[in-house]
């Protein structure tokens, strides 16, 4: 999947982004400055960073509404419908054995990420998970793709949620994975 580069996902909005340390912020939805995205996001981003042993190292994030993010999922992935979070890494990855953790990216510019405010809303109600919690999941899961984490079998689906795991429990935010009791 190519990235759109944080140029392509900046010039229509040149006015509406802030650059702020590790995260360039896009905010196409309102109601993702009441939620804090910037806040979530960086640390989010603050935490991965550390976690994965990254010094600098930059993401851009844009927060959107359900209609564009549908329309970015039939762009990249043939699937015309709302997701929570999508992520384009800036590079591509060198093959590896399942399960095995990637290699550090050796580039400054991570990749882009999307998140619609809509979907994430949804999922954190039918969740019963705070809003700000399941967000900010959502955000570190899309960097550790960035940081060619993936989910495609078992084993690396493990790894992945491994690395989620102990990087939220780091924030105070409960395994996401764990269910629901009812």
């Amino acid at each position: 999947m190519p990235p759109l580069g944080a140029k392509a996902m900046r010039e229509p909005f040149e006015d509406e982004v802030e650059e702020m340390g590790i995260i360039d912020l896009v905010i196409e939805d309102e109601r993702w400055e009441d939620a804090d995205l910037m806040g979530m996001a960086e640390r989010a981003a603050h935490a991965v960073g550390e976690w994965l042993g990254l010094e600098q190292f930059q993401v851009v994030v844009m927060g959107c509404d359900d209609q564009r993010i549908a329309g970015l999922n039939a762009e990249f992935r043939d699937k015309p419908r709302p997701t929570n979070v999508l992520s384009w890494p800036a590079m591509e990855f060198e093959e590896r054995e399942p399960g095995e953790a990637p290699e550090l990216p050796e580039i400054e510019e991570l990749g882009d990420i999307a998140i619609s405010y809509d979907t994430c809303w949804r999922e954190a109600e039918a969740q019963g998970k705070p809003f700000a919690d399941h967000a900010t999941h959502l955000l570190v899961h899309a960097i550790l793709h960035l940081a060619g984490y993936d989910h495609i079998d078992d084993q690396d689906a493990e790894t992945m949620e491994d690395a989620e795991r102990a990087i939220l429990s780091k924030l105070g935010i409960p395994d996401p994975y764990l269910e629901m009791e009812t």
